[in-house]
């Protein structure tokens, strides 16, 4: 076995690992994860990286329908139904990304950074953002 062969099975091994791990743990090893990539298939659950967010890290998308991708369904350009970006702010905090379902809705305590201001929910299963459904959600300050 090559160098090259024995680093590209360490890589699958990492990501089939990173799978395991939570959306903030995820984060924190960004990199490791898969770049997205058209005609693939990706099952529910399967987390990808494209693109790079606010702090200029990997953008993180969790596959929430199983599909075979498409060069016109990029993550985070209208494909909400197929993806679930994540991600989190420079102090830490969830940015908001709008709930597709049950699935990915905030839950009461839940703190989130909306257009960098943060808010906690105030009920579970809340799936506006705060400027649709005030009460819904509460300044916080840390």
């Amino acid at each position: 076995m090559t160098r090259m062969q024995a680093a590209e099975q360490l890589r699958r091994a990492l990501q089939l690992f990173a799978n395991t791990l939570s959306e903030e743990q995820a984060l924190e090893v960004a990199a490791v994860y898969p770049a997205w990539e058209a005609g693939k298939s990706y099952a529910v659950g399967d987390i990808l990286s494209y693109g790079t967010n606010q702090v200029g890290d990997p953008q993180l998308y969790k596959v929430v329908q199983a599909h075979t991708s498409q060069a016109d369904w990029l993550p985070g350009q209208g494909t909400d139904s197929l993806y679930d970006a994540f991600g989190l702010n420079q102090a830490g905090y969830p940015v908001w990304s709008q709930p597709t379902g049950a699935h990915d809705a905030y839950n009461k305590g839940d703190i989130v950074d909306y257009n960098g201001t943060l808010y906690r929910s105030l009920i579970d299963g809340n799936t506006w953002a705060p400027d649709a459904y005030p009460a819904g959600w509460e300044v916080y300050t840390a």
